[in-house]
């Protein structure tokens, strides 16, 4: 499923997969060595994320249920802690760099739906 940015007119990620149960948000992106350039990984119910044993810097989308963006992390390192977005509902989380290269501000709209 892919994610767009109606504000911006760019697609953030070609594939977004969704972890929408216990055993998909504890693993999250844990043993991957990157993210695809097309993938994202969309976790609902999430207000902030940890980089605890990951590999690789991410960039994180926080966003509330009705897709406004509302907090952005640009490439948090492995072994950090986001922020917290009290109004966030779902965190995308993308290669590095995308939210640079998509023009992903705060107050725009992604378009998405859960599979």
């Amino acid at each position: 499923m892919p994610i767009y940015n109606k504000t911006q007119h760019t697609v953030l990620a070609h594939k977004a997969f969704v972890a929408n149960n216990f055993l998909k948000r504890f693993i999250g992106l844990l043993g991957r060595k990157r993210l695809d350039a097309d993938e994202a990984l969309i976790i609902p119910q999430c207000q902030a994320i940890h980089m605890f044993f990951m590999r690789f810097p991410i960039d994180v989308v926080f966003v509330d249920r009705k897709h406004h963006v509302v907090g952005l992390v640009h490439k948090i390192n492995p072994f950090c802690m986001s922020p917290f977005f009290w109004k966030a509902y779902f965190s995308i989380e993308l290669p590095a760099g995308t939210i640079e290269k998509t023009k992903t501000a705060r107050g725009d709209v992604l378009d998405f739906e859960l599979v």
